[in-house]
């Protein structure tokens, strides 16, 4: 019998640095339903690698000291060594640089060209390096800055090939209305409302600035736009277009690409728009993750607030990293990562559910029946329940697996762990175990206890393996026919006679505030944010202070304007009545200011730097006479002064104490 196909696919991970939790998360994810479905007999293609091409690599690589090459491959070790450490099963991984990926984008893009779908033109527009992606002029935040990550933009002015996007406006439309292909639902209506409802623009798909590039194969001064490249892996890694696509035959359409939320519309849009012109079938669901925040805040090294993987799993074992990501955030939606979290998912879930009914269970075994499990028909009144649950779980937990609801296929577990727990206190086998007239009572409730860990420990096995394997180690389960997916969903196939041992506990618990403040030391040192002391804290000041002095001839300004230029931009005092979150956009922040006797509104692309709540009431420069754009659907009447550098804490600048409205000069 042939086994279904599924196909899942992860993003390709840009080398520009040492990968956080954040980065992990979706690997993680894609991972765990990788093994959910060849657990539940499906034939797998798990796809994951590395983007390497384009403008933001090659001036890297050049600030270094060293070739394209020579820093990638050092980058990718580490990618794959994380990987390694995290047990993630991929079955492929690809590096946009292979000679299998750059050849098939080359013979598509000729395709594309000779078919019409892509043509020579000039490009004109603002373009940000760190995301690699071109924006229209009222696509971006105010300052030029890009509407993805809040950094600067620059005009570029080239030669350039173009993708017809526009010509299949109203086919991404149409699918669009499918709501199962964009996921989760707020995506689709971020895509919808903010590029399919303003009309599609033809792509700009070739750059002439660099050269870290694959090669137009018919005008080799042209490289083609890295996210042309990058969108491709997902079929040029089954073979498509090569001499052997017996895999792209097999597995496309894909059935999940898990993707960050920040790289949605390239996989919505621009991806399918390619596939519809090269008469491919399209992805069947693109799911845009959140992101894991830190105290609100998006990690960031510069910030301080970052959480890297590796110390985690040396720390406290990768199931533990593992589970922690799966239960504690909805996937899809932003998560908060503190200390405290974690080390209470630790020690409630962990420690006292699931790692205390394996412990108590084999004690209780040990003590009253010298380690073996007894099958008999003894049945007590609430064996019934217990057995329920276990069929309710298994199949919750199948529904929510197959929903990505990751977070909610453990809860549906963990309803079968709090209820055998119960089911322990419900029979109080340590009674029983004293009264020897009650033995084969005992048998049945510490073989229902045994049984319901095998049915856990199965469920568990593709999100928390290492932990499957010790507790079926522990338990005797060496039969690999009790171990399947249909097992699972059976009750009492547990063999009588078995052999359970007694074992170091499985998730020791934690003294939360002890381990919370060793967390804050670790990370602070990691990321190098904690001074030794005062008197080092005072010498880096003073060293950063003479870098400053000395780097002055070095800044680099704007082109010089005359006091006529600076005189047309009117600055005003205002004080911020209101301040919320943009309803569409996670790095805008909604303000209402009143400026003299008027109250504006003005949107503004700093919530990666700010609470809102925090800033109602302050004294703030605005610079009136702006012209009012549109961000993301909402009017913004002007700007406000800000002060900071890239991904620095940003600051408003004080003017508490000037009278409201007052011109700034």
């Amino acid at each position: 019998m042939t086994k279904p196909t599924f196909y899942v696919t992860t993003p390709i991970y840009y080398p520009s640095g040492k990968l956080h939790i954040g980065h992990a998360y979706t690997t993680v994810a894609a991972d765990a339903i990788a093994r959910f479905k060849r657990y539940t007999g499906y034939d797998v293609k798990f796809l994951t690698g590395t983007d390497e091409h384009g403008e933001k690599i090659q001036k890297t690589a050049v600030s270094l000291g060293k070739s394209e090459m020579e820093f990638l491959d050092e980058q990718i070790a580490a990618i794959k060594e994380l990987w390694s450490k995290l047990e993630i099963s991929y079955d492929d991984f690809i590096r946009t640089t292979e000679p299998r990926h750059t050849k098939i984008i080359q013979k598509i893009f000729t395709q594309l060209y000779e078919q019409g779908d892509i043509y020579k033109g000039e490009y004109e527009g603002y373009y940000c390096t760190p995301c690699e992606s071109f924006w229209t002029k009222t696509q971006l935040l105010d300052g030029h800055l890009c509407p993805d990550c809040g950094r600067e933009t620059y005009l570029v002015k080239e030669e350039s090939y173009f993708f017809r996007l526009s010509k299949y406006e109203d086919r991404l439309k149409e699918l669009f209305k499918d709501d199962s292909f964009c996921y989760p639902e707020a995506r689709r209506n971020d895509m919808v409302s903010n590029f399919l409802d303003q009309g599609l623009e033809d792509l700009s798909v070739t750059r002439t600035s660099f050269d870290w590039g694959i090669k137009v194969p018919f005008d080799e001064k042209h490289v083609i736009y890295v996210w042309i490249d990058a969108l491709c892996n997902y079929i040029t890694a089954l073979g498509y277009m090569s001499e052997d696509d017996s895999d792209f035959k097999k597995f496309w359409p894909a059935n999940y690409h898990l993707v960050g939320k920040e790289i949605i519309r390239f996989h919505t849009i621009i991806w399918p728009a390619l596939l519809m012109a090269l008469g491919l079938e399209l992805p069947k669901r693109v799911f845009g993750n959140g992101w894991i925040l830190f105290a609100d805040d998006k990690m960031s090294k510069s910030k301080g607030n970052i959480v890297y993987p590796e110390p985690m799993i040396e720390r406290y074992g990768v199931d533990t990293l593992k589970y922690f990501l799966l239960r504690e955030f909805s996937f899809g939606n932003d998560g908060n990562y503190t200390h405290r979290n974690f080390i209470n998912r630790i020690n409630s879930d962990l420690a006292n559910d699931l790692g205390n009914l394996v412990s108590r269970t084999a004690a209780m075994i040990n003590q009253y029946k010298g380690g073996i499990v007894t099958k008999n028909e003894s049945e007590t009144k609430f064996d019934k329940e217990l057995i329920e649950q276990a069929q309710k779980s298994y199949k919750l937990y199948e529904e929510k697996m197959d929903d990505l609801m990751f977070h909610e296929a453990l809860d549906s577990i963990w309803q079968l762990v709090r209820r055998t727990n119960k089911y322990i206190d419900e029979t109080t086998p340590w009674i029983l175990g004293k009264d020897p007239s009650r033995s084969d009572e005992l048998d049945d409730i510490l073989y229902n206890l045994s049984e319901s860990i095998r049915i856990i420990s199965s469920l568990i096995s593709p999100l928390m393996p290492a932990t499957s394997r010790k507790i079926f180690s522990q338990f005797g389960i060496e039969d690999e026919e009790i171990k399947t997916w249909e097992a699972a969903g059976k009750f009492g196939l547990l063999p009588s006679g078995t052999k359970v041992v007694k074992a170091e506990p499985l998730f020791p618990r934690i003294d939360a505030e002890k381990e919370i403040k060793e967390l804050e030391t670790l990370f602070a040192e990691k990321i190098n944010t904690k001074p030794a002391n005062k008197k080092d804290d005072e010498n880096k000041k003073e060293k950063s202070s003479d870098k400053n002095e000395k780097s002055n001839s070095d800044t680099e300004h704007k082109p010089e304007i005359s006091i006529d230029d600076f005189d047309k931009i009117e600055l005003r005092t205002g004080k911020i009545l209101e301040a919320d979150k943009h309803p569409k956009a996670d790095k805008l922040l909604v303000f209402k200011i009143k400026v003299g006797d008027e109250t504006r509104q003005i949107v503004s692309g700093i919530a990666a730097h700010f609470d809102p709540k925090d800033l109602i009431g302050k004294e703030v420069v605005v610079v009136c006479n702006l012209k009012p754009v549109k961000l993301r659907g909402i009017e913004s009447q002007g700007m406000l002064l800000t002060a900071g550098d890239d991904d620095d804490k940003l600051v408003l600048p004080d003017v508490s104490g000037a009278k409201n409205g007052s011109i700034v000069c």
